[in-house]
C-alpha cells in the first residue's frame, strides 16, 4: 500500500513539473504567434527535386 502512496506522489510531483514548465513556456511569449495558422493554407508546399538532377545553368537575360 505504501508503494502508492508513493507513486502517487511521485506522479503528482512530475506533474507540477510539467504543468509550471507550460506556465512559464506562455508567459514568455512561446504560443503567441496567432498570424502563421491563419495564412498556413495559402503556401505552397515547395517542391522537393529529385537527388541526381542537375540544375540547369541559364545565362541571364539582363544587359549592361
Amino acid at each position: 500500500m505504501s508503494v502508492i502512496y508513493m507513486l502517487l506522489a511521485i506522479s503528482l510531483l512530475v506533474a507540477l513539473v510539467f504543468f509550471a514548465a507550460f506556465v512559464f513556456s506562455v508567459r514568455n511569449g512561446q504560443f503567441d504567434d496567432a498570424y502563421t495558422p491563419s495564412v498556413r493554407m495559402l503556401f505552397e508546399d515547395e517542391v522537393v527535386k529529385d537527388k541526381g538532377e542537375v540544375p540547369s545553368a541559364e545565362p541571364s537575360e539582363q544587359s549592361n
